[in-house]
């Protein structure tokens, strides 16, 4: 049976080893690069099969000072694992594999200063090309937020440039159901597990509009668990793709950050979408702004930190919502950009319940606002529309 094993792994790319070593317990994206650094796919599975030592000096380092015992671990956890059906599951989920450098790798990723040694992908890869922005930010987002998200998502692939993002809930989300509104450029996300489990579980819809559309990419092989070491890793190649990084909303700390460090690191400018004052979603995007951070109201202060745009261009832009009544447009006037509840809209307007309640139908059913219990948001702008 073993050699029945070996015979089948004899005729495998090389793809398949790597694949199989990146399976292995303990083996992070750093340890695979180490790995494959100095040895071929073929050759580094066979010796972590067989439990050699590593004495390369990149290895010992990404190994740390548990060498012996991850490299037992290897040896244990390889000799239950045959390559040829490694190999076959990726065929039949349809994910493709790609080496550092290899067909179906992205070029923006070749020469980085973390580059992945491997990526795991669904869709097409070679659509990875032309300009890239990443839209990134809380996944505990306000409605006002995540409407600014779908807008510039929206706008952005409709001037042909590709989201990318985490595909996490809330900004994420929201930019990428935007660019997939558009029909235009393709979306690419970047995901923290393997590509096979869908986290969160609430976006299995947006992956595959994704996969659909553009292309998925992970890091992780199949069969990977979202564990929170992954989140930090998978942000280096979101920044790492992106031309440029937009935050929308973040609180003061999180996951938006680590991007945004990311981007710092390769020289990535980053732009802000200013927030309210008021707005505890905002206070990570607020601070970025008082660090000299450029802002972003609208789609073509993106286009201008790219160098793409024109002078011939307007700001004002055709809005895809119907335009409010004289009357709705005096509710949202009232309203602001803050949460505000009914008796309170009702004092500012002067208008009996059921002319407002009309009017705050009317504008929901239109989307410009939302309703969350008893309070009103406004999630969209007036005509000519900014993004805040």
């Amino acid at each position: 049976m073993v050699a029945w094993a070996i015979d089948l792994e004899d005729d495998l790319p090389p793809e398949a080893f790597a694949a199989a070593l990146a399976g292995l317990p303990g083996m992070g994206p750093a340890r695979l690069a180490a790995v494959l650094d100095v040895a071929s796919p073929v050759a580094a599975w066979t010796r972590a099969r067989r439990g050699e030592p590593w004495r390369e000096p990149a290895v010992v380092a990404a190994l740390g000072p548990s060498a012996s015992v991850i490299v037992d671990g290897w040896r244990a956890a390889a000799a239950a694992v045959h390559v040829d059906r490694v190999w076959r599951r990726l065929v039949e989920a349809g994910v493709g594999v790609a080496l550092r450098g290899g067909a179906g790798y992205p070029p923006a990723l070749v020469d980085d200063i973390e580059a992945p040694a491997l990526l795991f992908h669904l869709g097409d890869p070679e659509i990875i090309h032309g300009p890239r922005v990443a839209v990134v930010g809380t996944r505990r987002c306000t409605s006002t937020g995540s409407g600014v998200a779908f807008e510039l998502g929206r706008d952005l692939s409709g001037e042909g440039i590709s989201v990318v993002s985490g595909l996490a809930s809330g900004i994420d989300a929201a930019a990428h159901r935007g660019a997939l509104a558009a029909a235009a450029a393709p979306p690419i996300g970047v995901v923290g597990s393997g590509l096979d489990i869908v986290y969160p579980t609430s976006q299995a819809d947006l992956w595959q509009a994704v996969i659909s559309h553009g292309v998925l990419l992970a890091e992780a092989p199949l069969g990977a668990r979202p564990e929170r070491w992954r989140f930090p890793a998978r942000n280096r190649i979101i920044a790492a793709l992106s031309d440029l990084v937009v935050v929308v909303e973040s609180h003061a700390s999180g996951g938006s950050f680590h991007t945004v460090d990311e981007a710092d690191r390769r020289a990535i400018d980053v732009l802000a979408v200013p927030g309210s004052v008021r707005n505890v979603a905002a206070v990570g995007v607020n601070a970025l702004l008082a660090e000299g951070r450029a802002p972003v109201r609208d789609v073509d202060d993106v286009l201008v930190a790219l160098g793409l745009a024109s002078e011939n261009r307007s700001r004002e832009r055709p809005e895809t919502r119907v335009a409010p009544t004289d009357a709705d447009q005096r509710v949202l006037d009232a309203m602001g950009w803050q949460p505000v509840a009914l008796d309170q809209l009702a004092l500012r307007t002067g208008l009996v319940l059921a002319e407002l309640a009309a009017a705050l139908d009317r504008l929901h059913t239109t989307g410009w606002i939302a309703q969350h219990g008893g309070w009103y948001e406004r999630i969209a702008a007036d005509i000519p529309r900014g993004l805040t």
